[in-house]
């Protein structure tokens, strides 16, 4: 399932990955976030090479029991690229913003 995860206090969005059931238990029980890579059919611990490691603080499911939201501790930066969040390596797709009604 996806798991976004979340740096705990500062609630900004690191990264998004994928987790099967023995990821969920690894990561529910060690402290640190472990994945499931797709592309390589294995399982990693995030920081494990890089040493940015994932503490867990809080791990929650969503109403549909389809998506997990994981809050951490990040060490250093979360992204591959070497940027702290995912989401700033990717880019600004220039969405038009929405007014809301009164």
């Amino acid at each position: 399932m996806c798991a976004v995860v979340q740096q705990y206090d500062s609630r900004e969005v690191l990264m998004v990955g994928w987790m099967d059931d023995e990821a969920l238990r690894r990561t529910l029980t060690e402290g640190r976030v472990t994945f499931w890579s797709r592309s390589r059919r294995e399982y990693w611990r995030k920081g494990d090479t890089s040493g940015h490691a994932q503490y867990v603080r809080a791990v929650h499911l969503d109403c549909d029991g389809d998506a997990l939201l994981v809050e951490v501790d990040q060490v250093g930066a979360a992204c591959h690229t070497g940027e702290r969040s995912c989401f700033l390596a990717g880019g600004d797709l220039g969405a038009r913003s929405g007014e809301r009604p009164d």
